[in-house]
């Protein structure tokens, strides 16, 4: 069982930047940055391989943030800058055991979740 605990989340206005974080208690072949919004399906936003470092971003926020992983201290980080208003949503955390995709549906541990909210 892997426990992860988002922080770093809050409000901001357009154009601004947020580093989200999450600490986990056991060590997964991969980890990812998710988010939702109400009445929508979960996106995956960011992906990073704990062995190699390789990552994968969804298209509409490469360029933009940046997922990168401590593994001394075994906390995810997503940088976030030019943030927009359509990047509003609940952020989560997760890991998968056994494979490196923006797949929600692969991935087995999730985080709690931290609000995100970007005005104009």
């Amino acid at each position: 069982q892997v426990h992860l605990v988002e922080s770093g989340g809050g409000s901001v206005q357009a154009g601004g930047s947020l580093r989200l974080s999450c600490a986990a208690s056991g060590y997964t072949y991969c980890m990812g940055w998710f988010r939702q919004v109400p009445g929508k399906e979960r996106e995956g936003v960011a992906r990073i391989g704990r062995i190699d470092g390789s990552t994968g971003y969804a298209d509409s926020v490469k360029g933009r943030f940046t997922i990168s992983l401590d593994n001394a201290r075994n906390t995810l980080y997503l940088q976030m800058n030019s943030l927009k208003p359509e990047d509003t949503a609940m952020y989560y955390c997760a890991a998968d055991p056994h494979r490196c995709s923006l797949n929600a549906a692969n991935f087995q541990y999730w985080g709690q979740g931290t609000q995100v909210t970007v005005s104009s």
